[in-house]
């Protein structure tokens, strides 16, 4: 099996005033295609930071990262920007749903981002809304859905064009008990069934146990999972762990 993500020695540093705050420090580590990677750490460990890294939504100050073979630090804008429409679905904790589009829209302008018409499958589209429940409220728009109708729809719109990966940032994060079950359920069927490589940023250790690998992130670098006792035993060991 293929990496489909390889990060090397990665870095970022935020300056914040006159002082230089290290997000990432020397990261390095691979996905495997069809893997479901889960990586936790505390609120200010720099895992938000390494989601937008990994998909180009934000520069690594050294480093490389390659997307399915492609390196986002030595791609040009419009590459990068290519890249994230064919083959990144993204999920984010704060929905990010455009309020005066129906759910539908909120759905379907995936499709159009992507410019690829042969991507739009009717079944595959009613699939997805019907797994999530979501199938009966597709004409309203966000303001008239509760949180967890808004982070299923966004779900929705990140699955919609069968990308190869999905990065999911907190995808829980706002979400009740049973909220989060319908959503790291659908994440784990499109990985099982769809065999997509789905990366989950999480604090949350029972959203981790979904994925089938986890990485432990503390302080801008990873680490074993002994240097946090709640994670103490939970994961396996990380193959090649830097």
């Amino acid at each position: 099996m293929a990496a489909i993500i390889q990060v090397e020695n990665v870095t970022k540093t935020y300056r914040i005033g006159k002082v230089d705050v290290p997000a990432v420090r020397g990261v390095s580590f691979t996905v495997e295609r069809g893997e479901f990677l889960s990586v936790v750490g505390p609120s200010g460990s720099g895992k938000s930071t390494l989601f937008y890294i990994l998909g180009g939504l934000a520069q690594a100050d050294s480093g490389r990262v390659l997307i399915d073979g492609t390196d986002f630090a030595r791609a040009t804008d419009s590459e990068r920007t290519h890249l994230r429409r064919q083959k990144i679905g993204f999920v984010f904790q704060k929905f990010n749903l455009l309020p005066t589009l129906t759910a539908r829209n909120n759905i379907q302008i995936a499709l159009d981002i992507a410019g690829d018409a042969a991507k739009h499958d009717p079944e595959h589209f009613r699939n997805i809304t019907q797994l999530l429940s979501i199938d009966k409220r597709l004409d309203h728009r966000p303001s008239e859905l509760s949180g967890g109708e808004q982070q299923r729809v966004a779900l929705a719109r990140a699955l919609i064009n069968k990308p190869a990966i999905v990065l999911a940032d907190e995808p829980t994060g706002n979400l009740d008990t049973q909220n989060s079950a319908a959503v790291l359920e659908m994440l784990q069927r499109s990985n099982r069934e769809l065999g997509q490589t789905v990366l989950m940023i999480t604090h949350n250790p029972e959203a981790a146990r979904f994925g089938n690998r986890i990485l432990h992130f503390r302080d801008g670098q990873l680490v074993t999972p002994e240097l946090d006792p709640q994670w103490a035993g939970a994961a396996q060991q990380v193959p090649g762990m830097q």
